[in-house]
């Protein structure tokens, strides 16, 4: 059975013609003749929306970049880099507040004060404000890598841990001094303000920084003679 359908197939194939394709030219117009007769390539020069700028500086390009970005997120219903930013450094320094909030009626606790839940609440939205302004400019985000203009890219993350690990430190000994040797009213004034920037320091460094900043503060307790109260 193999063999003769082999066979009419080798058959049906004896009895096409070959011959070689009609190259003559054609007797009807072409599509492109047809869109140069109608001007079709003049209109689609003359319309607005097929020019382009033939120069742009990085900057503009940036800032296209982000609108488009932003635009891409408006229309699949995303967070834009902008918005997504702006959000994180809230919920940050929300949770920075509500610590600078706390470590205010303990100091004011300890102290055996009566608690001023007005003032602490004003000083707790005095904080916030304050540090919202220094997150979202010291904060790392993808959607803005940079935060020292004109500063090369490779150097921007080391300059914020050393930023980051400066106030860690500073904040941290600090803290430790003035509750060993101010009184009540400098501790109270001064103290829930430095612990939230030691905490917020520690946190934005990596491990290894963090432990040797924690180090150098537990070096300055020791070696002071100081306690902690």
């Amino acid at each position: 059975m193999g063999k003769m359908a082999r066979q009419r197939r080798e058959k049906a194939a004896g009895t096409i013609k070959l011959a070689h394709p009609d190259r003559s030219d054609p007797t009807e117009d072409t599509l492109l003749q047809m869109a140069h007769e109608r001007g079709l390539f003049q209109q689609a020069d003359a319309d607005p929306r097929n020019k382009t700028t033939s120069r742009s500086t990085p900057a503009a390009n940036s800032e296209d970049e982000d609108d488009a970005a932003d635009a891409d997120a408006d229309g699949t219903g995303e967070l834009s880099p902008t918005a997504e930013r702006i959000m994180d450094s809230l919920l940050w320094t929300v949770s920075l507040a509500m610590l600078h909030f706390t470590l205010d009626v303990v100091v004011q606790h300890q102290y055996g004060i009566d608690i001023d839940w007005h003032a602490i609440i004003l000083r707790a939205l005095q904080a916030f404000a304050a540090l919202l302004v220094l997150f979202y400019v010291l904060h790392a985000h993808p959607s803005k890598p940079t935060f020292v203009p004109r500063l090369p890219l490779r150097y921007q993350d080391p300059l914020r841990q050393l930023l980051f690990f400066t106030m860690g430190v500073t904040s941290g000994c600090y803290l430790i001094y003035i509750t060993n040797t101010f009184g009540y009213l400098a501790v109270m004034k001064k103290a829930p303000t430095l612990g939230c920037l030691w905490v917020w320091a520690v946190i934005e460094l990596p491990l290894g920084p963090a432990a040797a900043s924690l180090v150098i503060c537990a070096a300055f307790l020791w070696q002071g003679g100081y306690d902690i109260k």
